[in-house]
C-alpha cells in the first residue's frame, strides 16, 4: 500500500487554522520564519520520512539488533543511513537557539515535522529522539562549557543521548535508586551501578552522553539525593569509558530501538586507576531528579505523539484496507445475488474507522496544543501570562501522555479488526503498528504514575491554580462556541461535574481513597480534555464546507455521543469514594 501514514491535510488544519503558528512569527524570537519555511520544512519532513524511514520499518522489526562477535551493536544499514539524513536536513537542530547552532523553529511545527517520521519508523526515530531530549536538558542546566562540547554536536548529529534512569530492582520507583557517584581530585565523578530499559541505550551511530541518575556519598536518602551526571561511551581522548552493554532486551515492538542493560563502572574498560565510569556533573548534586524532570516531561509529551503518529499510520492502512476489500452484502440488500460491497459501506466498520480517526486526530491536536503551549511562553507578555501558561501546560503534560497511548492504542487494534484475519498476520503492518504502540502506555512514566502525577500533584499544587486554569479555558472556549450546543452542553455538564468530584477525593479525609482510584481521575479527567480539544477544532472548522470540515464534525459528535459519556461512570466511582482495590486482600488474587 502506497497510503503517507500521515495526512498533510490535518497538519495543515492544525497549525494554520486551528493555532495559527504563523502568527508567533510576529514575535522577535521566531521572526526568521514564515509560512513558507513552515511548509518548506513539512514538506521536506515528509519527503524523508517516506523516502528515508518507511522504507525499512518492517526490516528494523524483522532484524532487531544483536550484539556481534565483537561486541558491537549491529543495525541494519539502513538505520545510520536514515539518520544521518535526519541530522544532514538540520532537524536534530530544528527547535534549538541560534546561539547553539539551532533554527529557533516553532515547537508546534517541529512536532508536527516529526510526526512524520514517528509515523513512517519510530523505531529508527528514536535515536534522534532521545538525542533532542537530552541535548535540551544539557542545554539548560549544563555549563556552558559542557553546551559547548556536547549540545552542538548533538545538533550536528554527530553525539547521541540517552536517560538513565530505571535500575533491574527499581524500576520506576527512582527513590530506590543505588548507583553511586564520587567525586574524584580532578573533579569529575565515578559512577558505579547498573541501568536497565535504556533506549538507544548503544549502538554505533557515534559517541553516547548517558545522563545518568546516582548518588553521592553525603546525599540524603530518597529522590531528594539524586544527582545528574553525564557519562560519555567515549572520553573526550578517545578512550573508551567504563560503560559496557550486558544485554539487549527483546521487546515486544519498536524493536529496531536498541534497548539496553548498561553496566557502569565494573572495570571492563576502566580508563583510570580510579574505579568507575568518568561521569561529569550537571548542575548541582541533589537536583538530578529536577534536571531529568525537564527531560521526562519533554518526552512525555513526544511519548503522546509517538502514540498518535502510529495510530495515524494504523488508521490510515485501515481506511484504505476498507475502501479496496470488498466482502459481505449491504444491510439492505434483499437477496445474496447482489455483489459484495467495498468493507467500509458496512456501518460497525465505519464505526470502526470513524473511533480511530476520532482518537488519532484527537490525540494529534492535543499533543500540538501543548507544543504551542511551550511557543507561546517564549511570546508571553510577561510573568502573570507566562504563569498561566505553565500551570496550564503542567496539567496538560500528564494527559498528553497518557490518553494518546491509551487510546491510539486501542486505534491500532481497531486498525487490525478492520483487516479481518489479515490484520494479525505479519504480512500487513497494522499488527506491527499495536506491537509498536503498545509500549507508550509504559514509557516515561506508567499510566499509573500519570494519574498519581495528576491527582497527587497537578490538581492539587498552588491551591489548585492549575486545575483552575484549566477549568477557566475550557469556558473560554465554551464562550466562543455560538450555535455549538450539540456540543457546548455535554461539555459544560462534565466539566462541572469534575469540578465537584475533584473537590470531593482531594478533602483531606478522601485523600488516600482517591489516589488508589486516580487512574479513573486520569480516564475522566483526559476524556474532558478531549472533548474540550474536539469542541476547539469544531469552531475552528466551523461555517467551512468540504468533506474534511465534515469528517472533522463527524468524528467530534462521535466523540460526545460515544464516549464522553464514559467520563461521567468514572466520575460517578469517585463520587462514590470507592473502596473496591484499596480494600482488597491481595490473598484473594
Amino acid at each position: 500500500m502506497t497510503t503517507p501514514v500521515m495526512s498533510r491535510r490535518d497538519l495543515n488544519f492544525l497549525l494554520y487554522e486551528w493555532l495559527d503558528v504563523v502568527s508567533l512569527t510576529e514575535h522577535p524570537y521566531f521572526a526568521e520564519h514564515s509560512a513558507e519555511t513552515f511548509s518548506g520544512l513539512l514538506e521536506l519532513s515528509e519527503s524523508l520520512a517516506m523516502d528515508h524511514f518507511a522504507p525499512h520499518n518492517r526490516l528494523g522489526d524483522e532484524h532487531e539488533p544483536r550484539i556481534g562477535e565483537d561486541g558491537r551493536v549491529v543495525l541494519p544499514a539502513e538505520v545510520p543511513a536514515a539518520v544521518s539524513a535526519f541530522a544532514k536536513a538540520d532537524l536534530i537542530a530544528a527547535q534549538f537557539d541560534e546561539s547553539v547552532g539551532g533554527l529557533q523553529l516553532p515547537l508546534s511545527v517541529f512536532q508536527a515535522c516529526m510526526a512524520w517520521f514517528q509515523a513512517a519508523n519510530t523505531a529508527a526515530t528514536g535515536y534522534a529522539f532521545l538525542t533532542i531530549a537530552a541535548a535540551n536538558l544539557i542545554k539548560e542546566h549544563g555549563s556552558a562549557e559542557q553546551v559547548e562540547q556536547w549540545v552542538r554536536p548533538m545538533l550536528a548529529g554527530e553525539l547521541f543521548g540517552t536517560m538513565c534512569l530505571s535500575e533491574p530492582e527499581a524500576g520506576s520507583s527512582l527513590a530506590d535508586l543505588t548507583t553511586r557517584a564520587t567525586r574524584a581530585a580532578d573533579g569529575t565523578y565515578r559512577v558505579s551501578g547498573t541501568k536497565m530499559w535504556i533506549s538507544a541505550g548503544d549502538h554505533e551511530l557515534g559517541n553516547i552522553i548517558h545522563l545518568v541518575l546516582a548518588r553521592t556519598p553525603d546525599g540524603p536518602p530518597g529522590v531528594k539525593g539524586l544527582s545528574l551526571f553525564a557519562v560519555p561511551k567515549q572520553l573526550p581522548d578517545g578512550r573508551r569509558n567504563d560503560v559496557v552493554l550486558v544485554s539487549l532486551n527483546h521487546k515486544m515492538g519498536t524493536r529496531g530501538t536498541t534497548n539496553a542493560l548498561l553496566s557502569f563502572g565494573d572495570g571492563t574498560h576502566a580508563p583510570s586507576h580510579e574505579e568507575g565510569a568518568i561521569g561529569y556533573l550537571i548542575g548541582e548534586e541533589n537536583r538530578g531528579l529536577h534536571y531529568m524532570f525537564h527531560m521526562m516531561n519533554e518526552a512525555r509529551i513526544g511519548v503522546g505523539l509517538v502514540a498518535a503518529a502510529v495510530g495515524q499510520a494504523g488508521y490510515r492502512k485501515a481506511l484504505e484496507y476498507a475502501t479496496v476489500r470488498t466482502q459481505g452484502r449491504p444491510l439492505t440488500a434483499r437477496s445474496t445475488d447482489s455483489r459484495p460491497v467495498a468493507l467500509i459501506e458496512h456501518p460497525d466498520v465505519r464505526r470502526m474507522l470513524l473511533a480511530q480517526k476520532t482518537y488519532v486526530e484527537g490525540s494529534l491536536a492535543l499533543v500540538l496544543r501543548c507544543a504551542h503551549l511551550v511557543d507561546r511562553l517564549k511570546t508571553a507578555n510577561g510573568a502573570e501570562e507566562r504563569n498561566r501558561l505553565r500551570l496550564l501546560l503542567d496539567i496538560l503534560t500528564p494527559v498528553a501522555k497518557s490518553w494518546p497511548s491509551q487510546w491510539c492504542l486501542e486505534a491500532n487494534s481497531l486498525a487490525i479488526q478492520v483487516h479481518g484475519g489479515y490484520g494479525y498476520s505479519r504480512e500487513f503492518d497494522v499488527e506491527q503498528h499495536y506491537r509498536d504502540n503498545r509500549l507508550n502506555p509504559i514509557h516515561e512514566g506508567t499510566h499509573g504514575i500519570q494519574a498519581l502525577d495528576l491527582l497527587g500533584r497537578k490538581v492539587v499544587m498552588r491551591n489548585g491554580a492549575a486545575f483552575g486554569e484549566f477549568c477557566d479555558a475550557v469556558r473560554a472556549t465554551l464562550a466562543r462556541a455560538d450555535g455549538l450546543d450539540e456540543f457546548t452542553g455535554p461539555l459544560a455538564r462534565v466539566l462541572g461535574e469534575l469540578e465537584r468530584v475533584t473537590g470531593l477525593i482531594t478533602d483531606p479525609e478522601h485523600v488516600t481513597v482517591g489516589l488508589a482510584n486516580a487512574s479513573a481521575y486520569l480516564e475522566a479527567f483526559g476524556h474532558v480534555v478531549l472533548a474540550w480539544t474536539w469542541l476547539d477544532l469544531v469552531i475552528a472548522a466551523h461555517g467551512k464546507e468540504g468533506t474534511f470540515y465534515d469528517g472533522k464534525r463527524a468524528a467530534a459528535r462521535y466523540f460526545y455521543r460515544h464516549e464522553l459519556p464514559a467520563a461521567g461512570t468514572r466520575l460517578d466511582l469517585l463520587a462514590r469514594h470507592d473502596r473496591t482495590t484499596l480494600d482488597l486482600d491481595p490473598h484473594w488474587l
